[in-house]
């Protein structure tokens, strides 16, 4: 099996996988860990839908998905921000423009005759060993550039997250520091669908931060195990998939499931 395994990584895709991956994984562990806390997973279901729509349309153009999902999900992402508390109050209007979003990207993905199912398998459940060595340039500088966002005003959304009010009083805006966020969590999503899919990108958003927040008790010890989970977890789902007949995808979300069975159950008994 080590010998397998020393094989493949000696292939391009393979290592381009693990890199995209890892970028992927620690970006949206940390994006994640502030979505848990700000108890906004619905925007990164939200987001990935609409992006959908976004990378059909791209691809029926001819372009990359990755850029057609980045467009849609920042100008989502901005209007999120910039509705605040509006928009969590609208279940039934998400719930319209979600369905509205899936119906478009089908609608585009329609008119894309040639390997139709591969390209929908593609943008819905992922194509990691597609991902080649300029996109994971762009991954990197896509990563490096939230990252830095994210730290920038990494204090005053931690702030704004747990007291919302105190934090307006001391005159945060917190309109601008949603929408700042959003737009991260955009460029999060679109990663995180490189790697899982458009459907599945719950599971690198915000399961390694929904395990971390049962297991730590400060911030930076659960960003810091949430990121050690999501690395961890997608090295081996991808280097499973080489070893096995089952998708990276399947081992990733398999994986984080067990985790979170585990994980709960501990807490649990502790908690008794």
């Amino acid at each position: 099996m080590i010998d397998s395994l020393v094989n493949y990584l000696g292939y391009e895709f393979v290592r381009n996988a693990l890199l995209a991956g890892t970028l992927s994984a620690i970006l949206g562990a940390i994006v994640g860990y502030f979505v848990v806390v700000r108890n906004v997973g619905f925007a990164a279901h939200a987001l990935s839908h609409i992006g959908f729509a976004g990378a059909a349309a791209a691809a029926l153009l001819g372009l990359s998905p990755l850029h057609g999902m980045l467009i849609f999900t920042l100008a989502a992402a901005l209007f999120m921000g910039v509705a605040g508390d509006l928009l969590h109050r609208r279940d039934m209007a998400i719930g319209m423009v979600l369905s509205f979003s899936l119906g478009l990207g089908t609608l585009f993905l329609s008119f894309y005759r040639q390997s139709f199912a591969g390209q929908a398998r593609s943008i819905l459940f992922g194509s990691i060993f597609g991902v080649s060595s300029g996109e994971v340039e762009e991954i990197a500088l896509l990563s490096a550039l939230s990252l830095a966002l994210l730290a920038f005003f990494s204090r005053r959304l931690l702030f704004a997250s747990i007291q919302p009010r105190l934090a307006e009083a001391k005159g945060l805006s917190l309109t601008t520091l949603s929408a700042a966020f959003m737009m991260v969590l955009a460029v999060s999503v679109t990663l995180a669908s490189q790697i899982v899919g458009i459907l599945l990108v719950f599971t690198l958003v915000i399961a390694p931060a929904g395990i971390a927040l049962r297991l730590c008790r400060s911030v930076w010890a659960g960003i810091v195990t949430a990121v050690a989970l999501g690395v961890l977890v997608v090295w081996i789902g991808i280097l499973l998939d080489c070893l096995t007949d089952c998708p990276a995808t399947f081992w990733i979300t398999a994986i984080f499931f067990l985790l979170y069975l585990a994980v709960e159950g501990f807490c649990r008994l502790t908690s008794r």
